[in-house]
């Protein structure tokens, strides 16, 4: 990976209130390879898991890494409820450091 910067971390609350600012700082970040530390998440709302998603797409069109690291147990399950695997959040995970 070549950020080496601290991870971009979420907050705990991802709800409707959470989903711009999240994406704006998503976007501030493009461009660049991206580890997320999900280990403070309590609580992921639908509008929020669409901005991850539509981040992790579009790191994955612009070639660079994407990738949830520590997830709490609570978004894990919040993905699980979603049908969604935390697995979807590891784009170009073997080229993590």
């Amino acid at each position: 990976m070549t950020d080496t910067a601290d991870p971009f971390a979420l907050d705990p609350v991802l709800d409707l209130k959470a989903a711009s600012p999240l994406a704006q700082g998503l976007l501030a970040k493009r461009g660049t390879d991206l580890r997320i530390d999900g280990s403070l998440v309590e609580r992921l709302g639908g509008q929020c898991l669409q901005v991850l998603l539509s981040a992790r797409s579009t790191w994955e069109a612009d070639g660079h890494a994407f990738v949830i690291e520590r997830m709490a147990a609570q978004m894990e399950a919040a993905l699980e409820l979603f049908g969604i695997g935390p697995a979807a959040f590891q784009f170009q995970k073997d080229i993590v450091a």
